[in-house]
């Protein structure tokens, strides 16, 4: 049996993994994941109580019951590179013994809902819509460096997408959990998400620099496969969905959309639309 290396999987001196601060009995199997770390307390403000809280960089951790279901909401920052390092320790307090530091045979599988915020993309979509991502769909190049297993229609859509907008890289496509999205999204637009690997030209943002795509959003908005269409963007979802699947942990996207970039538009109260997604989410537990 193969034995983590010291290097390879950091524990600081408690124990606890490096980067969420957190053990094993840290954690519940349900876990709510927010971006930003002030939204932890959004989220916990409505808990019966709260047993544990952590506080290790932008990685907030309250883990406590919610009408007595035992529920944990961490922050993780934003991008795929810090999803990376969520999910990574997440499942390691899941499914490594990290005193032997070797995989356990039995694995545990997580329930991981985020919640969190998004531009429409498509001009129909309207301010405060809570929106389920079938799909992500990965513009960062995050699955460059794991062996990604996608669907035919996966591949096909992806190949389409780079030549469709000249990228010199393969985007990647996940679908989220069906499982989850029947429990929590049954109600919610359905929708598929573009993850973009940052805030300003890699969401056709053009402030002062030349950016290389400036018809990006356009270009995203009017592509399509058959009746498959792109419907809004944010920077998280394709990789917790492709880390979810290599993981075999079930994971969802909800999206609190707050702008429209079609039609130019922001919401004049995101924090009410945030909060509604919140309590439903909770009461869906």
């Amino acid at each position: 049996m193969q034995t983590i290396l010291e290097t390879d999987l950091i524990l600081n001196q408690d124990g606890s993994v490096y980067h969420l601060n957190l053990k094993p009995e840290n954690i519940s199997d349900t876990i709510i994941t927010v971006g930003d770390p002030s939204r932890v307390f959004r989220v916990s403000q409505y808990f019966d109580k709260i047993d544990f809280e952590m506080n290790r960089r932008e990685f907030i951790t309250h883990k406590g019951s919610y009408k007595g279901k035992k529920v944990t909401v961490i922050s993780t920052g934003m991008g795929t590179d810090n999803v990376e390092i969520f999910m990574t320790e997440l499942d390691a307090l899941a499914n490594i013994d990290l005193e032997t530091r070797q995989v356990k045979e039995k694995k545990r599988k997580l329930n991981i809902i985020r919640i969190g915020t998004s531009g429409g993309l498509q001009e129909d979509l309207r301010l405060g819509t809570h929106l389920v991502s079938d799909f992500g769909i990965g513009l960062d190049t995050l699955m460059m460096f794991y062996n990604l297993r996608q669907t035919g229609f996966e591949n096909t859509l992806t190949n389409k997408l780079k030549q469709y907008i000249d990228l010199p890289f393969k985007p990647y496509c996940v679908e989220g959990s069906v499982t989850l999205r029947e429990k929590f999204a049954f109600d919610m637009l359905r929708g598929n998400t573009v993850t973009c690997p940052g805030f300003y030209a890699p969401q056709g943002r053009n402030i002062r620099l030349d950016v290389k795509y400036p018809h990006l959003m356009e270009d995203l908005m009017y592509f399509h496969v058959d009746d498959f269409w792109l419907t809004n963007f944010e920077m998280e979802t394709a990789g917790y969905y492709a880390l979810g699947r290599l993981m075999g942990h079930e994971m969802l996207s909800l999206n609190a959309i707050i702008a429209n970039r079609a039609k130019n538009k922001f919401s004049k109260d995101p924090d009410k639309v945030i909060d509604s997604l919140i309590r439903k989410v909770l009461d869906r537990l």
